[in-house]
């Protein structure tokens, strides 16, 4: 198997990535409580989703198992869900209609 199989633009990553990226440039209070405070725990999951976006976006596939996880494009999927879960908690969002 080639070294390099799987590398290349993967559009769904780096669209994800330079969402977040526009988003939280334009409106920080994306990463903030509603009291204005910085909700930490949101912009972690946020932030790794945007920096797995762009990782693999962009075509880079690390060497080492963990680190090819973590910036995968599922682990910037599973980020974006655990945050919007995080927001729903924190925030009082509901995502399923009572």
């Amino acid at each position: 198997m080639s070294r390099n199989a799987g590398t290349g633009l993967h559009w769904p990553a780096l669209l994800t990535g330079l969402a977040l990226m526009l988003a939280g440039t334009a409106y920080p209070r994306l990463f903030a409580q509603a009291d204005g405070r910085a909700d930490h725990g949101l912009a972690v999951l946020l932030f790794w989703a945007m920096s797995a976006g762009f990782v693999r976006g962009v075509g880079f596939v690390p060497r080492q198992r963990p680190w090819r996880w973590l910036f995968s494009g599922q682990a910037c999927m599973a980020a974006l869900v655990l945050a919007a879960l995080w927001a729903g908690r924190t925030h009082g969002l509901q995502f399923v209609p009572a």
